[in-house]
């Protein structure tokens, strides 16, 4: 059994579980998280006896996104490049694992934890789970190859509207368009995402990972995604845009008067 500073990770027989452990902090994906979710995917891909890792986030939320409380701790190890750049390594990781995974969505999903959910194979969320893509209110583009996996699962006009309006939406709009596979009633997402994997795991591994390679190869045929290196560049540069910085303070101060 492998260590994570911010996730339990563990096996039971066939079936791995990979669960956000950052409930105080609605799971959000700081750097330390982003990595321990790169490592953990590594680390399952050693597990050869494991067929489905089941993807989950302790608490009321799968994950608020990333933390914005990264910039207000800078670390001399990581430019705002290297920082967009994790997100995207982690999505890379988590995409091209080796055994099936199953997001289990609880609460909001919301911006990297979106991309989070997206970069797992199949998705099952609570009937009032809250998805929000927030970033361009933020003042900054989605990044994380986020944009090519979005419009794979569905499609560029809904990709461009949710985006660019940053307008929540919940577990029936994502079904509808195609974004999770099932809806689930509250409080059982966990039962139901077990369920799923053992009915996975009793199949043949070779035909669960060559089925996934398949879709998956066929995906990076309709619009590729791996090595979006570039958004990094983007990222870095919407942080240090006079306007966008702008747009992304007005949008915090009102976020915070709201808490009040």
């Amino acid at each position: 059994m492998s260590q994570f500073e911010t996730l339990d990770v563990s096996v039971s027989g066939e079936i791995g579980a990979l669960e956000l452990n950052r409930p105080a902090q609605l799971n959000a994906l700081s750097r330390q998280t982003l990595q321990d979710l790169a490592a953990a995917a590594r680390w399952f891909d050693s597990q050869q006896q494991v067929k489905v890792v089941v993807v989950s986030g302790q608490g009321r939320s799968f994950c608020a996104g990333f933390d914005l409380n990264t910039f207000s701790t800078p670390d001399p190890n990581y430019s705002t490049r290297d920082i967009a750049d994790i997100g995207r390594l982690m999505a890379e990781a988590i995409f091209g694992m080796n055994a099936m995974t199953i997001a289990a969505i609880q609460g909001n999903c919301i911006g990297g934890g979106l991309v989070l959910a997206n970069s797992c194979d199949l998705r099952l969320a609570e009937e009032d789970a809250r998805f929000v893509i927030p970033e361009v209110d933020l003042g900054i583009p989605l990044t994380w190859s986020g944009i090519p996996r979005l419009v794979r699962e569905i499609g560029p006009a809904a990709t461009k509207e949710l985006v660019l309006t940053c307008r929540p939406f919940g577990a029936d709009e994502a079904k509808s368009l195609g974004f999770i596979n099932t809806i689930v009633p509250k409080g059982t997402v966990m039962t139901a995402a077990q369920e799923l994997a053992e009915q996975l795991a009793s199949k043949p591994a070779y035909a669960l990972r060559t089925t996934k390679q398949q879709v998956n190869a066929a995906l990076e045929e309709m619009v590729h995604s791996r090595d979006y290196a570039s958004d990094a560049d983007i990222f870095a540069f919407a942080v240090h845009d006079p306007e966008s910085r702008a747009v992304g303070e007005r949008y915090l101060q009102t976020k915070r008067k709201e808490k009040r």
